[in-house]
């Protein structure tokens, strides 16, 4: 093989495992390399057990296959049960903590022939708290994003070829924009949330990382979000360039990355137009926060109430309403967001194919004391929208920085099949970030 197994997409490396040209193991053992190499680094992963996972490869290649998915490594970030590793939520209050069974989601994919090589590091909660020791492939005084820390990392460096995060705010776009991969959060509760430790249920979303489209739509397959039979052209797509309400907090990574797409977009035949959102959007951001400071004292009464001293400050104020929110508010923030779903879906048709927006403000920050800021996506979030994150450009950093397609609620095939078709254009640096990164 010319290409080393561990850098090959998901798509690739399936490719070859079906027609019987690499095996299970021969895969596992080069990512495990890679990890060997780089997580002393990197630190994407909180718990791995490299004989087991070899155990389980070998195994794999005894089996039949059962699709693109056999054999093909993962990362499941830990807030999501699996049944072979603890789920510690980054907690202290769950060290250790094993819950013996798999989540949904892991076991729809452990059941398609993945092979879970372990859990990746994550903001405590998924939420706030303890960061992530991860640090930032490109550059290890940079933060990988949060919470989806671990994943977004491990994917980035070639140390898996996929991972889960998850989305409340911005925590699965986010890191797929500072990682240089690519990302899907799905539309809302399009994937099972069981064995996911919840902060908001209105918000909270399990999305996965891959390294390119192809490796995206291999796992909507499997969750049964269908491949778009409609074929797809850059050519006079419709393409609504959206600098959303918090335009005013954009970085220059984030505007570079946001102008360098349009323009490619726009070179390569589609029609790239200004999209104006209705007024009522203007509120969404102030609604979401109230959402999660609500939803999230809910959600963290047991531990303020059993381990309070253990439980992050912050959640701790969640319980504490410190931030007192009224019914009123919290009725008006729900309300808010109930009356623009249906109207961003409405605003696609004849004029509008998809939506371009920022992944994030800029590049990774620097410091691992904070993740970034999810103010490009919690908008997107809390209108249960799908979205997928593509890298774009590095920043004169020489760090990535993405760009996402959004589409309405439940299009998610059809999102899939757009981003495809435009991934070639937007996306002109794949070798380039190959080789930043490869070897060691």
């Amino acid at each position: 093989m010319e290409t080393e197994p561990a850098r090959m997409t998901a798509a690739e490396a399936s490719a070859l495992i079906q027609a019987k040209k690499m095996s299970c193991e021969e895969l596992v053992g080069s990512c495990l390399a890679r990890v060997g190499a780089r997580d002393p680094i990197v630190k994407a992963w909180l718990s791995m057990d490299p004989g087991h996972v070899i155990r389980r490869a070998r195994e794999l290649d005894k089996l039949p296959s059962k699709g693109p998915l056999h054999g093909i490594p993962w990362g499941v970030k830990d807030v999501i049960d699996t049944a072979d590793y603890p789920t510690t939520q980054n907690s202290p209050i769950y060290d250790g903590l094993k819950m013996g069974r798999d989540a949904a989601a892991v076991a729809v994919v452990r059941g398609a022939g993945a092979l879970i090589m372990g859990k990746t590091d994550t903001v405590e909660f998924a939420s706030s708290g303890r960061k992530a020791l991860t640090t930032n492939p490109y550059n290890a005084a940079h933060t990988p994003g949060g919470s989806s820390s671990g994943s977004g990392a491990a994917v980035g460096d070639f140390q898996v070829q996929y991972a889960f995060g998850t989305q409340t705010g911005g925590s699965h776009i986010r890191p797929a924009s500072f990682n240089g991969i690519y990302g899907m959060k799905p539309s809302w509760n399009r994937v099972s949330r069981e064995g996911l430790r919840m902060a908001s249920p209105t918000l909270d979303t399990i999305g996965w990382y891959g390294r390119s489209v192809e490796d995206l739509a291999l796992v909507a397959e499997v969750f049964r979000i269908g491949r778009d039979a409609a074929p797809v052209s850059v050519k006079g797509l419709r393409v609504g360039l959206c600098r959303s309400p918090v335009w005013p907090r954009i970085e220059p990574g984030g505007e570079l990355a946001l102008t360098t797409a349009a323009k490619r977009l726009a070179d390569a035949g589609a029609i790239v137009e200004d999209l104006d959102l209705p007024d009522a959007f203007n509120g969404l951001d102030e609604a979401h926060a109230t959402i999660v400071q609500h939803e999230g004292g809910v959600s963290f009464l047991p531990e303020y109430i059993n381990a309070g001293p253990m439980l992050a400050a912050d959640l701790r104020a969640r319980v504490e309403n410190t931030a007192q929110i009224t019914a009123e508010r919290l009725l008006a923030a729900y309300a808010l967001a109930d009356r623009c779903r249906p109207m961003l879906d409405s605003l696609f048709g004849p004029d509008l194919d998809v939506i371009l927006t920022p992944s994030s403000r800029g590049e990774a920050p620097v410091g691992l004391h904070t993740t970034g800021e999810d103010v490009f996506n919690r908008m997107w979030t809390l209108l249960h929208a799908p979205n997928i994150g593509i890298p774009a450009c590095f920043a004169p950093s020489g760090l990535p920085v993405g760009v996402t397609l959004i589409a309405g609620r439940l299009t998610d095939a059809r999102l899939l099949a757009i981003a495809a078709a435009c991934a070639p254009a937007i996306d002109q640096e794949v070798e380039a970030r190959k080789r930043r990164l490869w070897p060691v």
